[in-house]
């Protein structure tokens, strides 16, 4: 774990504080569950819509298991921003019983 990367639990009370929680997956895994309250930005659309992520405030990126968020973040604190991953991405957030929208979505295999 690296000091840029947050468990669900973090992830959840900083939320829940004002932080933006971004979804990097694709339209299709996002279909079938994804994190309320979250935004979509999928990881190959970052780069030309990274205007839509205000650098005021800490952003939390999420996918699958957390490879492709922890990218993600790497490049948006390169760009000056407060970025983070989610540990273990929604699989995780998924096992540790939080909630997924819709209500009985569940984690796609990309």
């Amino acid at each position: 774990m690296s000091e840029h990367e947050l468990d669900p639990r973090e992830v959840q009370r900083q939320v829940a504080e004002g932080w933006q929680l971004v979804d990097v997956r694709t339209a299709e895994e996002r279909v079938v569950s994804r994190i309320g309250g979250d935004r979509h930005i999928p990881v190959e659309e970052l780069t030309e819509r990274a205007d839509e992520v205000d650098r005021e405030r800490a952003v939390v990126f999420y996918c699958r298991v957390g490879s492709r968020s922890e990218m993600a973040a790497q490049a948006f604190r390169a760009s000056g921003f407060e970025a983070y991953s989610m540990l273990g991405g929604l699989a995780r957030w998924a096992q540790e019983g939080r909630p997924l929208s819709p209500e009985g979505g569940y984690v796609a295999d990309h």
